[in-house]
């Protein structure tokens, strides 16, 4: 009867680590082909209903728990994570609702917004490279240096020869991250026009949201096709396997929060994390402790 209860335990997991997978490779984004970032494909929740996804988006979070426990024991690798979107696609709502499950003092959330001060005398990669995770520890980017590509080819800051010098740029600098022990894993946040203008407009029409909302975001609507272009190019191009684009539909929150969960949860679970070896002999130390009772 063990044998049995067993034997469903495992099939029952590898179901749904397969089903994990799947829905992972559906959202992956693929070198060199222009992904589905269309309004359309914004409120696709592939097969998913809301209650079970927010079951399941709750057993992810436990195990994200677990899985950061198990990473800094290890504290031979790290994981950063790259949000990235139009503005009120939902990043601080996925840093709220998802990442809560790390504890705070092995992560990092970083908001890179216009260069200032200091940061202006360098290269454009030297303020993230100081951002980036210790080994043990997550980072999270709140927007990245993908900035450093979007805004200037939305506003043609930079010609065509500079934009592939920067894209070159970070791939070797995702490369060298990942070969010195790295994971990383990034996430398009793509909302369909309709749903950005609700979202704003509810910025407008609840008091304590006022704050959120900036006249700037009025002119960065205008430019919706240009945005939509250039993450398509930008996505198509700087997807790896060492660093993959995942493009997430993120008009319904709650398969927005399921899908994070579950790459992040997948990610995680291939990093192939150790227990290191305890410094002492367990059993003379059990019989130690117990003398002191």
């Amino acid at each position: 009867m063990s044998i049995d209860i067993d034997c469903l335990a495992i099939c029952c997991y590898c179901r749904e680590m397969h089903r994990r997978e799947k829905l992972a490779s559906s959202l992956r984004a693929r070198h060199g082909k222009l992904p589905p970032i269309t309004d359309v494909e914004a409120a696709n929740t592939h097969g998913w209903d809301k209650e079970s996804a927010r079951r399941r988006t709750e057993r992810n979070l436990q195990a994200l728990e677990d899985l950061q426990y198990h990473l800094y024991a290890d504290s031979s690798k790290s994981l950063l994570i790259v949000l990235q979107g139009i503005d009120a696609g939902g990043k601080d709502g996925v840093i709220r609702k998802v990442f809560t499950a790390f504890n705070p003092q092995g992560t990092t959330v970083t908001s890179f917004k216009v260069p200032a001060g200091r940061e202006t005398t360098h290269d454009y990669l030297w303020r993230v490279h100081a951002a980036c995770p210790s080994r043990g520890a997550i980072a999270v980017f709140n927007r990245s240096h993908y900035e450093d590509l979007i805004v200037p080819i939305v506003q043609k800051k930079l010609p065509s020869r500079r934009v592939k010098e920067r894209m070159q740029h970070i791939r070797d600098f995702e490369l060298m991250l990942s070969q010195e022990g790295t994971t990383i894993v990034k996430f398009l946040l793509h909302i369909s026009r309709d749903e950005q203008w609700e979202r704003l407009m509810s910025r407008l029409d609840e008091p304590h949201r006022n704050w959120k909302f900036s006249m700037g975001d009025l002119a960065e609507r205008e430019r919706w096709p240009l945005y939509v272009s250039a993450f398509k190019k930008i996505v198509s191009e700087t997807t790896v396997d060492h660093a993959p684009w995942y493009v997430i539909p993120a008009n319904s929150k709650w398969f927005r929060d399921l899908a994070i969960s579950e790459i992040v949860r997948v990610t995680m679970e291939n990093m192939k994390l150790r227990w290191p070896k305890p410094s002492i002999e367990v059993e003379p130390a059990r019989r130690a402790l117990k003398k002191l009772r």
